[in-house]
This record gives C-alpha cells, structure tokens and sequence, in this order.
C-alpha cells in the first residue's frame, strides 16, 4: 500500500489534474449489487484505477493551479495514518476525551 501511494506522488505530475467526468458517471459504473463474496485486493486496486480515478482532482499535481495548494505531504500522510490506528469518533466528548480537547487547544 505504501508503494502504491509512493508510486502515485512520483506520476501525479503525468495525470491530467481535473477530472472530465459528468455528474453521476460513477452510479453507472458500479454494481447495484453488494458482493456476496470478498473481492481481491487486485480487483478493488483495478476498480479504484478505472472507476474512481477519473473523477479525481489531483490536488497535488504541479500542474493544478487551482483554489488553493494542497497541504498534504509525506509527513502529513504518516500523521493521518497514525492517528487512523486509533480510529477515533470525534464528535463529542465523550466519545473522545483527548481528541475534542486537542482540536480546541
């Protein structure tokens, strides 16, 4: 997983930054149905290439120039999977003591 986003920072610049797909395109490309079985890694990484890509913004493409610059980075994505490992639900205090106080620090 860590090569394939690796590999996808080292080609965004060859990936035309907007997408081009209309309004609903992705509703006509995907099953109505829930698998019964699980799919294969392969399979979903094959869907997210020719399904989901296409309606991408690449916000981190040198050639996209547009509302602002994207602030993601290596770091950044280290961070945000780190704190995926605790899977937090930061809606109230409750339910996350730390992670509401730090937001309001």
């Amino acid at each position: 997983m860590v090569d394939i986003i690796a590999d996808y920072y080292d080609t965004v610049d060859s990936i035309p930054p907007k997408s081009t797909v209309s309004p609903g395109y992705l509703s006509k490309l995907l099953s109505r149905e829930v698998p019964e079985d699980p799919e294969t890694f392969e399979d979903i990484k094959s869907d997210i290439d020719t399904k989901i890509m296409p309606g991408i913004t690449h916000w981190q493409s040198g050639n996209f120039f547009g509302w602002f610059p994207s602030t993601n980075s290596f770091p950044c994505m280290l961070g945000e999977m780190y704190s995926n490992m605790f899977s937090i639900v930061a809606f109230s205090w409750v339910s996350s003591p730390a992670a509401t106080e730090l937001e309001t620090i």
